[in-house]
């Protein structure tokens, strides 16, 4: 019996560009929906979106019916709350505001095992298929497919960028422009120098330590995100999509005006 591997490693070994759709909602259909456009990874949000356990399941599961990668971003707490989405069979957890080294270091050791970390075992849940699979290779899998993406999105992570690219045990960083703009008291001015500086900055960080950068919607032309060392796009979200959708279909619908008046 095979453990699923991470498509988007796999498309960043084959040297692919992986994408990824960010959702807030939980219906697991709007992941097969994403599944039948072509998404390599959904990213499903748990620290600023309502979902449960059971429902994550479900979620995890419509994604791999069609070979779909979730990348669950968890709340910012406790070993539990980092262990369970891989549990779920998840392929990747974001933590998100990371700001140190150290704590870097912690989260590797809650959510790899033995070598890599110290995350207690017990492999019967989806991820281990319920016991099917002998926990040796159920271990050496988890610590080779499944992803961990540290968020970097304050001017504190920043000043230690480096030294967070440089812990071993993990594979991404994300840069986090809306919550780094506004700490530095530029709300929603995503293209403010120091934002943008800030970006580049983790880019290079990560290429010169070894690690993947996935950025979190399109900043910036593709050329330039990728020469700044970002290799996973994230194209949109689906709240926005649907607001977009919606919208469209009602302006489209006032220009024809009322019957008999059509508006030019």
């Amino acid at each position: 019996m095979t453990l699923r591997p991470s498509r988007i490693l796999r498309e960043l070994r084959a040297g692919k560009t992986p994408t990824c759709f960010k959702l807030n909602l939980a219906d697991p259909r709007v992941i097969e929906l994403c599944g039948l456009a072509g998404a390599s990874a959904v990213w499903i949000c748990l620290e600023h979106v309502c979902n449960d356990w059971f429902n994550l399941e479900n979620q995890v599961r419509a994604a791999k019916l069609y070979d779909v990668d979730t990348i669950v971003r968890v709340e910012k707490g406790s070993y539990s709350d980092y262990i369970k989405p891989f549990e779920s069979d998840a392929t990747a957890i974001m933590v998100p505001h990371v700001t140190t080294a150290n704590e870097a270091r912690h989260i590797v050791q809650m959510t790899r095992f033995h070598p890599l970390g110290r995350r207690a075992a017990d492999g019967g849940n989806a991820d281990g298929r319920y016991c099917q699979v002998p926990l040796r290779d159920y271990m050496a899998h988890s610590n080779s497919e499944r992803l961990l993406i540290l968020q970097i999105e304050s001017p504190e992570a920043l000043a230690e960028v480096e030294a967070i690219a440089a812990v071993p045990g993990y594979e991404m960083l994300l840069f986090g422009p809306g919550d780094f703009a506004h700490l530095i008291g530029k709300p929603g001015q995503l293209d403010a120098p120091e934002v943008l500086a800030a970006r580049r900055r983790v880019g290079a960080a990560a290429r010169q330590h070894g690690k993947f950068a996935m950025i979190p919607g399109m900043l910036a032309p593709r050329a330039t995100l990728e020469a700044e060392g970002y290799q996973v796009f994230t194209l949109g979200a689906d709240v926005l999509g649907l607001g977009d959708y919606f919208k469209t279909k009602l302006e489209a619908f006032e220009k024809q005006g009322h019957y008999g008046d059509v508006k030019t």
